[in-house]
């Protein structure tokens, strides 16, 4: 494989840990700054859908390294030479270059998690979380705990450095939910771009949000006490059930709740169509994967599903 060295008069290496460069800056970007620290070179081109993905995340772990290593964009639709002396065939494609030489390199879109450990390879060492990943992660530990004061204070820092974090403001909403503010937890959901519409805490928060407003009128005792009136004189009245599982739900009795809306999947799973397990599989999404009564509801409702 050929160097590039040559290519440009000598200069000062970059001090910028990110920035864009071509043909004639190559050597001094690359090549030079590489006898430094590890330079990490990635070609891309504006058409390239998993370069856009690819880019900002790079972007972030090489922030994040604080110095250790640098990164350099090269459109290859502009620096065709480039990519041919270095053989390059399909992108996004990142060569890490160190000591004047290609090192190592990957071809395709990485999760930021495979990016920190490729770079912490090169860097000699792990790459640590950001300030505002250390904040992401006190306030989802913060929400478990339910400390909702401590979550909302973590997410806001979070927010301060990337205001579209969806894990963020999935977080935050949840913190609204949970301590009953309906209204700000919608506020914050609307200003999640559409990107990240799917992203699962943004789910999550929407499924908990749509409970909660559900739920606000139906944790009457005298309701619940009405509702099963009405199923043992007509166990079939699923309707009757489903707002049943709602109340039990709004009085915080989840494993009742869920055994109400599987008794309605056993006897009809069609029933409305299909409302007891979307219900059910909008209350996973509230509560989350890992919680317990998921878990076991998941269970149940898969022994129904294939029985």
């Amino acid at each position: 494989m050929e160097t590039l060295v040559g290519q440009s008069e000598p200069q000062a290496p970059a001090a910028d840990l990110i920035k864009d460069s071509d043909m004639a800056g190559f050597a001094d970007d690359v090549i030079r700054a590489s006898m430094e620290v590890p330079v990490l070179v990635d070609f891309w081109a504006p058409w390239c859908g998993p370069c856009k993905q690819l880019g900002p995340l790079l972007e972030k772990v090489v922030t994040a390294a604080a110095g250790k290593v640098k990164l350099v964009k090269i459109n290859v639709d502009e620096n065709q030479a480039i990519a041919q002396q270095l053989r390059i065939q399909s992108i996004p494609a990142v060569f890490a270059f160190h000591n004047g030489q290609p090192v190592d390199g990957f071809v395709g879109a990485l999760s930021e998690s495979q990016i920190k450990e490729f770079i912490g390879r090169l860097a000699g060492g792990a790459i640590g979380p950001s300030p505002a990943e250390e904040a992401l992660e006190a306030g989802q530990a913060a929400l478990e705990a339910g400390d909702f004061d401590q979550a909302i204070q973590a997410f806001g820092v979070a927010l301060q450095a990337d205001p579209e974090d969806p894990a963020a403001l999935g977080g935050l909403a949840r913190c609204m939910v949970q301590t009953e503010r309906l209204a700000e937890a919608r506020e914050i959901l609307d200003k999640v771009p559409a990107q990240h519409a799917d992203h699962k805490d943004v789910a999550g928060a929407r499924a908990a949000l749509a409970l909660a407003e559900e739920s606000e009128a139906a944790a009457d005792p005298a309701e619940i006490v009405a509702l099963r009136g009405r199923l043992e004189s007509n166990p079939d009245d699923h309707q009757a059930r489903f707002d049943l599982s709602v109340a039990l739900n709004a009085a915080e009795q989840r494993e009742e709740a869920v055994d109400e809306l599987l008794e309605i999947f056993r006897r009809n799973r069609g029933w409305n169509d299909e409302a007891a397990r979307k219900q059910l599989l909008k209350l996973f999404e509230a509560w989350g994967p890992t919680d317990p009564v998921t878990l076991e509801s998941r269970r149940k409702l898969s022994s129904l599903m294939f029985s």
